[in-house]
């Protein structure tokens, strides 16, 4: 079995709607449920070792819209969101986070050495993520209390504007230069993130978002569950000349699992099969290297291929790239080397 250490999941959202209903957070991760992708029982069977974790503020009134005739669609965005109603939404989910890592049914990391020490004890490993900083103020305030929690990685934005930036829509086909890019409270953040050692995302950021964080940052470029807009050109995918900066600051992108990210037609069916997984690595590979690529599956987020189902699934993933010619070292690259890599970077620590 191939460990994977994945860049991008939501079951810190799941784990908070379930608890709203009057669930359990801890007992159900830690013992299983038939919902969504991640769970511990599961995340053993596949092999997912450990993962960014987010903390999402959801959009109430966001809409997908459907295809036209052409299969093309403009989902509009998602209103800004009201910040004393995220900060409280967001830290929810870090309590839940901390409750988790207090029962013993993950480990939040804030080193890599600390993830490697919960993947050979057999725990999950988990980073917080914060997806759209919806949750912090202009002042930072709010930054240094969750980066004293424990979060070491965020996105400036999701698909929605807010007081540091502008975000993508979810579109097919579009260009992901759809808006102007950082605010002047998005650099201070960029920056204040760099002195900290908080790995910034471009996974939901404007074109010119992307350039201006990578013109302000001394991080690799990283974007945390994207992939190849040459392959599939929706909006949230990543053009060539993305790509090749990332090449050049020897990033990552991190490869979706979410099928409307995969599919020639952008659509959005779990009826997708693996080799539009396998076309958009190789194509990645052959773009940026085969240290620049990792995975960032968004499970508990988007809709994924079936023959994958869940995290019980990720080692299909791996076997499919073997039977393609993968090696052992470039698939321990791809699983989880390079992720481990770029977050000793972003962290300021000695290369993993």
């Amino acid at each position: 079995m191939q460990f994977v250490f994945d860049g991008h999941n939501d079951v810190l959202l799941r784990l908070w709607t379930h608890e709203r209903d009057g669930g359990d957070p801890v007992a159900e991760f830690s013992n299983g449920i038939d919902l969504g992708h991640i769970d511990a029982p599961r995340a053993k069977a596949g092999g997912l070792a450990g993962g960014l974790c987010a903390i999402y503020v959801p959009s109430g009134d966001l809409v997908f819209a459907d295809p036209d005739k052409n299969g093309h669609y403009v989902t509009p965005l998602a209103a800004p969101l009201e910040p004393l109603s995220s900060l409280r939404i967001a830290t929810e989910m870090a309590a839940i986070a901390l409750r988790l890592d207090r029962a013993g049914a993950w480990r939040l990391c804030c080193t890599v050495k600390d993830i490697r020490k919960a993947m050979a004890d057999d725990v999950f490993a988990a980073v917080l993520h914060m997806e759209g900083c919806e949750a912090i103020g202009a002042d930072l305030a709010a930054l240094q209390v969750f980066h004293a929690a424990g979060l070491r990685s965020l996105g400036p934005v999701w698909s929605r504007h807010n007081i540091f930036g502008h975000g993508v829509p979810f579109a097919f086909p579009m260009s992901p230069d759809t808006a102007p890019g950082l605010t002047e409270a998005g650099f201070a953040l960029v920056r204040e993130c760099n002195r900290l050692g908080i790995l910034i995302d471009l996974a939901h950021i404007t074109e010119k978002g992307f350039w201006d964080v990578a013109k302000t940052t001394d991080q690799p470029l990283v974007a945390s569950h994207s992939n190849a807009h040459a392959l599939t050109p929706v909006a949230r995918n990543l053009t060539d000349k993305q790509l090749d900066a990332i090449r050049e600051r020897r990033g990552l992108v991190g490869v979706n699992y979410a099928t409307a990210m995969l599919r020639s037609d952008g659509r959005s069916d779990g009826d997708t099969p693996l080799s539009d997984m396998v076309r958009h690595i190789d194509y990645l590979v052959e773009r940026v290297g085969i240290d620049c690529v990792a995975l960032g599956s968004d499970f508990d987020g988007a809709t994924i291929p079936e023959e994958i189902g869940d995290a019980a699934g990720n080692q299909k993933l791996i076997v499919a790239l073997q039977r393609v010619g993968y090696g052992a070292r470039d698939l321990e690259k791809l699983a989880s080397g390079n992720w481990l890599r770029i977050l000793a970077s972003a962290w300021g620590e000695e290369a993993a």
